[in-house]
């Protein structure tokens, strides 16, 4: 590492935001979603440690996001240390010392880099910079956190006080007088005007010994149920599966509220080389390149006699075309639209929660839901019938399954299938189908070097997903 000091960085992505709705949603949430050009956030971050100096990282996510993870790792020919499945969401404290307590069994004494998985951060070499000038302070014991130098009054974020404004520019990592919630409009303003005060990033630097030592003084609860469930966990097709067990007596907390906020010897390093939570809707505008009416247009949108709005469509199939509007966000995607006020992004929430409660399938589910093997969607559905399209990547295999209450009926549209149904089994090409009828063990697999797409006519008393008896599967899914 070129004399460097290795630094372990752990990528925290088992949330699920809802204020960039309709693009993210609870199945795909935001860190994997393309936002701001062909590379999700989530690789991004992992692109960001790639440096000399930064090991291999260590992702924490949630089960149903594990094959999205190790797929969009490797599309950047990226090689995880590991990837820790949570059996459960419990926030961020509970999920770093998990990341700690498995670098300590491979590393004693590391250095660790907790950076979320959602965030925009423009200037890798920047980063990786500050990181560096921030290891003598985490060397020392301290639990070293990142600012951010402000550049408006904002509300949606927390702050960090400096015990010293004067060191809000500083190339070393400075005293951290306390945390301060989010403020409202006016004390955000004051706070500025004052020059002492940084966003809080939620990037943090530790050393792993002084993590843990932390926990111990202050959440040993915490400590005594993740060690737990690290101590049972279990390796299942390269991921590590934390014991639900042990996981389950964990407190759902931040480490902000757990461990940072209670500690007396914590440190900041300043940043100040562009970054963004990208937490709603008017920061992707903000983000992005605009045109001369300062509007930004992605995929089929377009922008006539607009200004300073954000028109963007998700599908390639669904034209947008916004006309005489003014700082105005539209978002449009197979199977959801939403319109609002640039200003009013950050109450996309909201709109989500409405539809929760009315029980409608896009408040989390995408049209377009992914697998392992591939994705399906469903481009028509009625009383007793569904039709979807599926893509089943090469090499990739759907389970051997049967289903209660439903046939099927498979046409081949592009690519070479392997079909299996009560044994049969039969190649099919373009332009081929296969009935399977009720009750009967089948299963599509891709022998081939192209992705084979195929449509699926489903009939029967009822369709949802799940209606699945699987007997075999590579995913080891249940």
């Amino acid at each position: 590492m070129s004399g460097l000091e290795q630094i372990w960085p752990v990528i925290l992505c088992g949330g699920a935001g809802t204020r960039l709705w309709p693009a993210s949603r609870k199945s795909f949430p935001k860190q994997f979603a393309q936002l701001i050009d062909s590379t999700s956030l989530f690789q991004r971050a992992a692109n960001l440690v790639d440096a000399d100096g930064f090991a291999d990282p260590t992702i924490v996510t949630a089960e149903p996001f594990r094959f999205i993870v190790r797929e969009q790792l490797e599309v950047i020919g990226r090689q995880p240390a590991a990837i820790l499945l949570e059996p459960e969401g419990r926030n961020t404290a509970p999920a770093v010392l998990a990341a700690a307590l498995s670098i300590r069994t491979r590393t004693p004494n590391a250095l660790m880099l907790v950076l979320p998985s959602d965030h925009l951060i423009a200037n890798p070499a920047a980063f990786q910079d500050a990181v560096r000038q921030a290891v003598p302070a985490a060397r020392a014991g301290q639990l070293v956190t990142f600012g951010i130098t402000p550049t408006h009054p904002e509300t949606g974020y927390g702050y960090l006080e400096l015990a010293d404004s004067s060191e809000r520019s500083s190339a070393s990592a400075q005293r951290l007088l306390r945390f301060v919630e989010k403020p409202d409009a006016a004390e955000a303003v004051r706070m500025l005007a004052t020059g002492r005060y940084l966003w809080n990033a939620g990037i943090f630097l530790f050393d792993v010994d002084a993590l843990i030592g932390a926990y111990e003084r202050h959440a040993p609860e915490i400590l005594t149920a993740v060690t737990a469930a690290t101590a049972k966990a279990a390796l299942d097709l390269g991921f590590t599966r934390l014991d639900p067990g042990g996981w389950s007596q964990a407190r759902s907390i931040s480490i902000d509220y757990a461990i940072m906020e209670k500690h007396d010897d914590l440190a900041v390093m300043p940043y100040a080389g562009g970054w963004s939570d990208l937490g709603d809707w008017q920061s992707v505008w903000r983000e992005t390149a605009h045109d001369a009416g300062g509007n930004v247009c992605t995929g089929a949108a377009t922008a006539i006699d607009c200004k300073g709005s954000l028109l963007r469509s998700e599908s390639p199939g669904m034209a947008l075309v916004g006309i005489g509007l003014e700082d105005i966000v539209a978002i449009a995607t197979a199977d959801a639209v939403l319109i609002a006020p640039k200003n009013a992004s950050q109450q996309v929430g909201r709109a989500v929660a409405v539809l929760e409660e009315k029980g409608a399938a896009q408040a989390e589910r995408n049209a377009r839901d992914l697998r392992p093997w591939g994705w399906f969607e469903t481009i028509a559905q009625g009383e007793r019938f569904k039709v979807k399209r599926l893509l089943v990547k090469p090499g990739a295999s759907v389970s051997l399954q049967s289903h209660h209450h439903r046939s099927e009926h498979w046409i081949i549209v592009a690519g070479t299938a392997k079909v299996t149904v009560e044994g049969d089994v039969q190649l099919l090409g373009e332009n081929h189908s296969i009935f399977i009828p009720l009750g009967a063990k089948h299963r599509l697999e891709n022998p081939g070097k192209l992705p084979v797409i195929l449509i699926e006519v489903q009939t029967g008393a009822y369709l949802g997903e799940d209606d699945i008896t699987r007997y075999a599967d590579q995913y080891a899914r249940s």
